[in-house]
């Protein structure tokens, strides 16, 4: 049975699981209200380093660059719509194959050109992450976003995270109003 996270609340992935490996952060929406413009939300990973940077360039896996790290953290695909039940997109990681050097790998949502079309998550309801084990298909851990976020373009799920030798995710629900720039900003990451 998953455990259902509040935010800031964490939990340890391998404690009970220490050969766990290949896991997906699987991200889900709905969009509340249009003015007819589509809702074009995005899930991107941030590779962390020690310094809460991206560990190398590019250092993020989304629709721009579907890989990283030798595949090791792959993009599911970019659902443009976010209709139909369950994940809209998602994250793999193969947790053993990363390397030391990266500490974290936060797991993101952006809203795809937010300002142009003035949409930001107070619009958005119904938006979740989730830790399933992809070799089982056992949802580990889940975290609902309940709160509202008005002028927020972009939004920390949650993050996986290396503790005492093993990992843990940790539901943050922190939003952003600059976008996946600001974001991508904020980890150091080089955008254009």
């Amino acid at each position: 049975m998953a455990v259902n996270l509040a935010k800031g609340q964490a939990v340890s992935l391998t404690k009970d699981n220490p050969s766990l490996n290949k896991v997906f952060a699987g991200l889900g929406w709905d969009a509340r209200v249009t003015d007819g413009a589509e809702f074009d939300l995005d899930a991107t990973a941030f590779l962390i380093g020690d310094d809460g940077k991206v560990f190398e360039q590019p250092g993020a896996v989304g629709y721009f660059n579907e890989k990283a790290v030798d595949g090791a953290v792959s993009y599911g695909g970019d659902n443009r719509t976010g209709e139909g039940e369950g994940d809209d997109e998602t994250i793999s990681i193969e947790l053993q194959r990363l390397p030391q050097s990266i500490q974290k790998v936060v797991i993101t949502v952006t809203i795809y050109e937010a300002e142009k079309r003035a949409q930001n998550f107070g619009a958005v309801e119904n938006s979740f992450v989730r830790v399933v084990d992809e070799v089982t298909g056992t949802e580990i851990v889940r975290f609902d976003l309940r709160e509202d976020y008005d002028i927020e373009t972009a939004m920390i799920m949650g993050e996986f995270y290396r503790h005492d030798g093993g990992w843990k995710f940790r539901a943050i629900g922190q939003g952003f109003k600059d976008g996946l720039h600001g974001m991508a900003s904020k980890f150091g990451m080089q955008v254009a």
